[in-house]
C-alpha cells in the first residue's frame, strides 16, 4: 500500500486523573504502555491543573480535568492521597463526568476506592491494593484479589506494579494481543523478582507484619474517609 493511502488509526483519548499524594508508578507504569497504542492521545490532568507532587517527584503542566471534554479511557491511580481525594467532591464530580462518556473506566491500586467514591462500582467486581481492598464493600463493590479484574467496561488493577499488567490487558483489548505483546517486548517487561514477597500470601510473616504496621498508621483515617464518601453516595441516591 502506498504511504499516502495508509489509514491513520483513529484517535484513542486517554486521561489519567491525578491528585496530590498519588503514587507515581500507579500511573507512570500504565502511561508508558498505553501511550504506545496506535492513535493514543494521552492527557495527564488534575482537578486544579498545574503541578502535583507524588512521592517526592513533581509532575508539572497538568491539564485541568474540567477542560477535558471527553475520553475513551479514564484511569484513576491510587496512593496515600486517596484518603483526602475521597472527600474532594470537585475531583469526584470530574471523575463521574468523564466516566459517563468513556468506553473504559479504569483504576490502579487504591484508585478503585475513588471510582467507588464516585459511585461507579456498585455491583461491580474490582481490584485494589491488598491492604485496603476490603473497603470496596462500602461502595457496593465486590473486592477481587486478582491482579487485573474486568467487569464490563470497568477494568481495575491491584497494587502499584499491577498497573503494567493492567495496561497490557487494556492494550490487548483496544489494539489486539499482537500489539500488546509487541509493546511488552519493546519495554522488556519480563518480571523476575528477586523475592517472593510481593503479596501478603507469599511474604514472610515478619515482613508482612512490618508493612501492616506501616499501613496501620493511616488505616483508621482511610476507613473513616471511605465511610464518609459512602455516606455521601447514600444521601445523594
Amino acid at each position: 500500500m502506498p504511504p499516502s493511502s495508509r489509514k491513520e488509526p483513529a484517535p484513542f483519548h486517554i486521561v489519567f486523573a491525578l491528585f496530590p499524594g498519588v503514587t507515581h508508578l500507579d500511573f507512570t507504569g500504565p502511561h508508558q504502555i498505553l501511550c504506545r497504542l496506535p492513535g493514543a492521545q494521552v492527557v495527564v490532568a488534575s482537578e486544579a491543573g498545574g503541578e502535583i507532587e507524588a512521592d517526592g517527584l513533581v509532575f508539572a503542566r497538568l491539564a485541568r480535568l474540567a477542560d477535558i471534554d471527553h475520553c475513551d479511557l479514564l484511569c484513576v491511580p491510587g496512593g496515600f492521597g486517596t484518603t483526602q481525594a475521597m472527600a474532594d467532591q470537585a475531583f469526584l464530580d470530574q471523575i463521574r463526568r468523564l466516566a459517563a462518556g468513556a468506553r473504559y473506566v479504569t483504576s490502579v491500586c487504591t484508585g478503585s476506592l475513588l471510582l467507588g467514591a464516585a459511585g461507579l462500582l456498585k455491583g461491580r467486581r474490582a481490584a485494589c491494593h491488598w491492604a485496603w481492598r476490603d473497603q470496596l464493600v462500602l461502595f457496593g463493590a465486590t473486592p477481587d484479589p486478582a491482579r487485573v479484574v474486568r467487569d464490563g467496561d470497568v477494568i481495575t488493577g491491584g497494587g502499584v506494579t499491577a498497573g503494567v499488567d493492567f495496561a497490557l490487558t487494556v492494550a490487548a483489548e483496544v489494539a489486539g494481543e499482537e500489539t500488546a505483546q509487541a509493546i511488552q517486548l519493546a519495554v522488556e517487561y519480563a518480571p523476575a523478582p528477586p523475592f517472593h514477597a510481593g503479596r501478603p500470601e507469599t511474604a514472610p510473616p515478619a515482613v508482612l507484619e512490618r508493612v501492616q504496621a506501616i499501613y496501620g498508621r493511616g488505616m483508621d483515617e482511610r476507613w473513616a474517609a471511605a465511610r464518609a464518601a459512602a455516606e455521601v453516595l447514600r444521601v445523594e441516591a
